[in-house]
């Protein structure tokens, strides 16, 4: 089957994808064409002769994944799609345009072949890279049905970008030789050559981190035939294909001279570069004047790639189904993870430990989890000890090279690495992923945050030590403003109406469990559950605990209430047990008290008015008490009451000596309600 295309046939699909990338760039004035048009080749092949997936079933979990990193060379993509039958000709017109399925940067649409939001480099092979080892993951569970190879696409920026160490790093390591990635090196990008940043040798530095690299001329089919099929005979580690690619391929001048290989042709449609678009578009063999075509050759081509796929899909369909007459409860199995379909879990039997951290309460729940959910990835940052994710890992064992059997990835020193595998690992599917490092690191993980928010991805983030109570490690690892930053997310609501993530503070470790639970539920956006490193007072309970956390999943609910109460005491997290002595101590002198836990503001603002009102009426005295900044609950209080809050980061002592020197004390919530009454 492959290889039967002519040369010619293939260059002229190539240009008719330079063509339609420069047209769209020109029709909207902005965007990236001269990528685009170095990468065509390279894309041209793969979609026309390599990528394996069901054009009629875009969804079908045994499909090949393609993932671009540089999301700026969305024209490429879309051109490709279009010559693949899933964009048209006038959906590529309205490129970058109000209401158009062609956005500058490509958004997840799994329906068009797009599989992943792209855009701030470096995320998208590791998305591939994540989507690698959930593949790995599942082939060690189900067999060899689970066959498919992963490719991404990555630029000289996104190569530059920091996190490619730590994907070049992780997937050496554990062999992924299910990922292919090409590198359009072009030696350009948006403001200057390559040269000018770098000296660095590309193909010695991932040989060094295991991968097997291949150096071609990117724009040469036969060049770009052979290193795909080295690289998907490759059976021990994953391939880095260098593509030496030129940018801006095709273009020329009014003169005719060329205009190739220009800084300027990157950011910019052609003819604000300073190329002859009309002559560009005559030099690729199309019409300046209806550059909107597809070439006979190439729609001859891609309809006979469409009608080899579906032979393709229905041959390894056939395939599947016999698998499945042969293993009908792996094949269940297979079906339920892919739905995310969730195991019978028995919540209430889960027995926390009385007055637990909310990390140590986590691990519990990790522990049951580990047996249970047997589609559950764990990854710690090197941390897993102190973030108490080893509370998975007791029950499973990690990840090696020839080893995928385990549920446990050991990341290493790479917070924003971790968090972009297992945001791809969601995007794959079939893997139910979580990962854990301390609260203050979240900021290492915020862009890969945002994104998975964007792309409405299920990944659970598991942040612990979250407060200055982390102590006498100090202010560098004292999480102070994180909160309030994270929780903007729980605020900005996402494509689809929703809140774009969810955020968990749990007051103490049967609110934890109820966290854990809401967390492995949502399967709409990602969740952050906030933990604390030290021990927390169970909050008081009338009947039982467990079943009064429940309330928890209203994203506030009445911890303690007395009829005509004078004040509204509020909080998440470990100030709601210091709330409550607060509450003791006012009691004493005669004052009635609610006490509010809030876990989410995000999910209680999503509440009907009328139970928002029942909570927290307007019209009360409040008093709200958090370890993050005064605003994390500022938006509750409103104008009646104040906040005990961090204005300034935290300081290097004991937590039980902080606590009484910020004023994370019964006494101070005494006397500062004292002060409003």
């Amino acid at each position: 089957m492959l290889f039967m295309n002519e040369k010619a046939i293939m260059n002229k699909a190539a240009d008719n994808i330079r063509i339609l990338s420069a047209s769209m760039v020109e029709e909207a004035k902005s965007g990236h064409p001269g990528g685009a048009m170095g990468g065509a080749d390279f894309i041209n092949v793969l979609f026309s002769e390599f990528l394996e997936y069901d054009p009629e079933d875009p969804t079908w979990e045994s499909r090949d994944r393609f993932f671009l990193d540089p999301g700026h060379m969305s024209p490429m993509l879309y051109s490709v799609l279009c010559l693949s039958g899933k964009f048209s000709l006038d959906e590529l017109k309205k490129f970058r345009q109000w209401g158009s399925p062609t956005p500058g940067h490509p958004e997840i649409d799994l329906s068009r072949g797009i599989e992943n939001t792209s855009g701030p480099l470096g995320q998208g092979h590791a998305f591939a890279a994540g989507a690698a080892v959930a593949a790995r993951f599942l082939q060690a569970r189900l067999g060899d049905v689970v066959d498919h190879t992963i490719y991404t696409f990555i630029s000289d920026g996104g190569i530059q970008e920091e996190i490619s160490q730590g994907v070049g790093r992780i997937a050496g390591h554990l062999g992924l030789s299910n990922l292919i990635m090409f590198y359009d090196s072009n030696s350009i990008q948006l403001s200057t050559t390559t040269h000018e940043v770098t000296s660095e040798n590309v193909a010695k530095k991932y040989e060094a981190w295991n991968w097997k690299v291949i150096t071609i001329d990117g724009n040469n089919v036969d060049e770009i035939r052979k290193a795909l099929t080295e690289a998907k005979a490759e059976k021990e580690k994953p391939t880095l294909i260098i593509g030496n690619t030129i940018m801006g391929r095709g273009a020329i001048a009014a003169d005719g001279s060329s205009f190739e290989q220009k800084v300027s042709t990157h950011g910019q449609p052609l003819s604000a570069a300073g190329a002859d678009f009309g002559q560009t578009v005559k030099n690729l063999g199309g019409d300046p004047e209806n550059p909107f075509v597809i070439f006979p050759e190439a729609k001859e081509l891609y309809e006979k790639r469409i009608e080899e796929l579906k032979v393709i899909a229905s041959a390894k369909k056939a395939k599947e189904k016999e698998w499945e007459k042969q293993n009908p409860e792996l094949a269940e199995k297979k079906r339920k993870w892919f739905s995310r379909e969730l195991p019978v879990i028995d919540w209430s039997a889960i027995q926390q430990k009385p007055g637990n951290a909310t990390r140590a309460a986590s691990a519990t729940v990790l522990g049951v989890l580990a047996q249970q959910v047997e589609n559950m990835v764990v990854a710690s940052a090197d941390l897993s000890n102190s973030d108490k994710t080893d509370g998975f890992l007791k029950f499973t064992k990690a990840f090696t090279r020839d080893d995928f059997s385990g549920a446990f990835l050991q990341m290493g020193v790479s917070e924003f690495t971790m968090s972009c595998l297992c945001i791809g690992m969601s995007l794959h599917g079939g893997v139910i992923p979580a990962c854990g490092t301390f609260f203050a690191f979240s900021d290492y993980m915020k862009p890969s945050i945002r994104v998975a928010a964007l792309m409405e991805t299920p990944v659970i983030f598991i942040w612990t030590h979250d407060a200055f109570r982390v102590g006498e490690d100090g202010p560098t690892h004292q999480p102070v403003e994180q909160e309030a930053q994270i929780r903007l997310l729980e605020k900005l609501q996402n494509h689809h109406g929703q809140n774009s993530m969810l955020v968990l503070r749990p007051a103490d470790a049967n609110e934890t469990t109820v966290a854990w639970k809401m967390a492995l539920e949502n399967k709409e956006t990602p969740t952050g559950l906030i933990l604390s490193r030290q021990n927390i007072k169970d909050l008081p309970a009338r009947e039982s605990r467990f079943a009064e956390a429940q309330q928890a999943k209203k994203g506030a609910y009445i911890v303690q209430d007395e009829e005509n109460y004078d004040v509204i005491l509020l909080a998440s997290g470990s100030e709601v047990a210091t709330l409550v002595e607060g509450a003791d101590l006012l009691r004493t002198d005669g004052v009635k008290v609610r006490i509010v836990s809030v876990p989410s503001e995000g999910l209680f603002r999503s509440q009907p008015a009328e139970y928002q009102e029942s909570v927290l009426p307007k019209g009360k005295r409040k008093f709200g008490m958090t370890a993050g900044l005064p605003v994390t609950l500022e938006g509750l209080v409103g104008a009646d009451g104040s906040v005990w809050g961090m204005n300034s980061f935290g300081f290097s002592a004991p937590y039980q000596i902080l606590d009484e020197k910020l004023g994370y004390t019964g006494r101070n919530v005494y006397e500062q309600v004292k002060k409003m009454l």
